[in-house]
């Protein structure tokens, strides 16, 4: 389907570019939301005629997103969640939490406009790219971490599950035995008195 797009739309094209899609994106996704119009004659006058506007419209929401990004840029969010002694999260970290935390601390962000490739599901620092505009993206980091404390070792920069795992090796040791047999199961003999 050809659709003229209203707005900047990424990997697809720039504002009154004319794009072949496929059908189901053009239905469920540009029209609904008004990023696109059908590609054909009355449409296409349609938009010549408002073309001025809907760039100004445009220049507008863009100017407010680079006004709202900078209140957001860099900022760095701090989760506490529970986790195995592996560093995977039980349960994950969502693009919900996200905005909630935000929220929470007096920045305005959808849940649309938070990018997540994949839900975040081990502990460490994370970046995390907030698209406000199609032109106007900005990137947080997200410190998700079992205690306080560990937030702020991982803010420092230490690796605390490479960390731990020294810890652990360093007080095991292991019994060696040089006369035993490859495969051999060593059996404590009893003392005699």
């Amino acid at each position: 389907m050809d659709v003229i797009l209203l707005e900047r739309v990424e990997k697809l094209g720039q504002i009154g570019d004319v794009v072949t899609v496929k059908n189901g994106f053009a239905r469920n996704f540009l029209l609904p939301r008004n990023k696109a119009l059908r590609a054909n004659a009355a449409n296409k006058k349609v938009f010549e005629a408002n073309r001025a506007q809907i760039e100004a419209d445009n220049a507008k929401r863009r100017e407010t997103a680079v006004a709202d990004s900078k209140d957001i840029d860099g900022k760095t969010l701090t989760l506490i969640r529970q986790a195995s002694n592996t560093g995977q999260l039980y349960g994950s970290v969502a693009a919900r939490d996200l905005a909630e935390l935000l929220a929470a601390d007096g920045v305005k962000v959808l849940r649309s406009q938070i990018v997540l490739d994949r839900p975040i599901k081990a502990i460490g620092l994370h970046e995390v790219k907030i698209a406000l505009h199609a032109e106007v993206s900005v990137t947080i980091k997200v410190n998700v971490a079992r205690s306080p404390e560990e937030a702020e070792m991982q803010a420092q920069g230490v690796d605390v599950m490479a960390s731990m795992f020294e810890r652990d090796a360093a007080g095991f040791t292991e019994d060696y035995d040089p006369n035993a047999e490859p495969g051999e199961i060593v059996v404590d003999e009893p003392e005699e008195a």
